[in-house]
C-alpha cells in the first residue's frame, strides 16, 4: 500500500509541475504553488471547463451543503489562478458547489499552476481516486485520460493506483448499449449485473435479460447462472436470433399448461409460430381437446 502512495504522490507533483522559468517569473506565484492553502472568494472561482463529474446526486449535495454550515469545508478544493482575481476549478465540484448552496463567501483551496492538458488530467485523476463517481463516469474520465490526455493503461494504473485490469473492467462498461449504461448510472443495477451482461454479444438478448434483471430484481449470480446457460446453448442456425427471455417464460407457461413439450421460433422482425411435440396419436388428441378448450 505504501508503494501506492508514493506512486500517487509523484504522479500529482509531475501534473502540477510547470516550466521553470514560468514560475520564477512570478513570484507570488511561486509562493502560491509552494505555500499551500489560501481562502479564495467563491465569486473569483469559476466552474472547470474540464470538469469530468456530470451526474452529481443532488439529495448528497445537500447533505453535503448542510454539514459546511455546521463544520466548514474540511477539504480544501483544488484552482489554479488564471490571472488575479480570476480562478478556474480543478478538483473539488462538490465541496464548490456545497459552499455556494450554504452561502459561503470563500473556501480555502489550493492555488495551483498548471496547463489546459495538466489541468484536465489532474482533475480526472482527483474524481477518479476522491469522489464517489458512478462506474460509467469513472469509465469515461479512464476513456478521456486515454484519447485527451495520451496515456496508456500502465501509465494510468499509475496514476490512480489502480490494477490494468481493474481500468480495463470500467472502460469494458462503455460497450453497454446506452439504456443499459443509463441503468446503471441510476442505480437500477450494479457493476457486477452490467459486467456479467457483457458476456452476451447479441444486444436484442442482453436488453432483454437486463429488462428481466430488474422486472424480477435478480442476483449477479442469478444474471450470471442466466448468461451461462445462454453461452451453453447451441449456435442459432443463419436468419435466426437467440430468443429473448421473455419469450422463454411464455414457452416455459405454455409447457406447464398443455403438459407437453413446445417450442417458441422468432425471427427478427416479431415474426414466428408455436411449436407443440408429442409422441403419440393419443398425446395428439389429448392437446387437440386442450386447444379446442380455450
Amino acid at each position: 500500500m505504501a508503494a501506492k502512495k508514493q506512486a500517487l504522490g509523484r504522479g500529482l507533483s509531475a501534473l502540477l509541475s510547470e516550466p521553470e522559468k514560468e514560475i520564477q517569473s512570478n513570484t507570488e506565484h511561486q509562493k502560491e504553488i509552494l505555500g499551500g492553502i489560501a481562502e479564495v472568494p467563491l465569486d473569483e472561482i469559476h466552474q472547470n471547463p474540464f470538469q469530468p463529474r456530470t451526474n452529481i446526486n443532488a439529495e448528497q449535495l445537500e447533505e453535503l451543503a448542510a454539514s459546511i454550515l455546521q463544520l466548514g469545508v474540511i477539504q480544501p478544493v483544488t484552482v489554479r489562478r488564471v490571472k488575479k482575481g480570476h480562478y478556474e476549478l480543478i478538483a473539488g465540484q462538490r465541496r464548490y458547489l456545497a459552499a455556494q448552496m450554504a452561502g459561503l463567501q470563500s473556501v480555502p483551496a489550493y492555488v495551483r499552476l498548471a496547463n489546459d492538458q495538466a489541468m484536465l488530467e489532474l482533475a480526472l485523476v482527483e474524481n477518479i481516486q476522491r469522489q464517489e463517481m458512478d462506474p460509467i463516469e469513472i469509465g469515461l474520465s479512464y476513456q478521456r485520460l486515454i484519447e485527451e490526455c495520451d496515456l496508456t493503461q500502465e501509465e494510468m494504473s499509475g496514476r490512480v493506483g489502480k490494477k490494468r485490469s481493474t481500468i480495463t473492467n470500467y472502460l469494458r462498461l462503455l460497450k453497454l448499449n446506452d439504456l443499459i449504461q443509463a441503468g446503471l448510472r441510476d442505480n437500477m443495477i450494479s457493476m457486477g449485473h452490467a459486467r456479467a451482461l457483457l458476456g452476451i454479444e447479441n444486444e436484442d438478448v442482453q436488453l432483454s435479460l437486463y429488462e428481466e434483471t430488474i422486472a424480477q430484481k435478480l442476483s449477479v449470480r442469478e444474471v450470471e447462472d442466466r448468461v451461462k446457460n445462454l453461452k451453453s446453448e447451441k449456435r442459432p442456425s443463419k436468419g435466426k436470433t437467440p430468443l429473448p427471455f421473455a419469450y422463454q417464460r411464455i414457452n416455459e407457461q405454455l409447457a406447464k399448461e398443455f403438459k407437453a413439450k413446445t417450442e417458441i421460433q422468432r425471427n427478427r422482425s416479431g415474426k414466428g409460430k408455436i411449436i407443440f411435440h408429442f409422441a403419440s396419436d393419443e398425446e395428439l388428441d389429448r392437446l387437440a381437446e386442450l386447444l379446442n378448450s380455450q
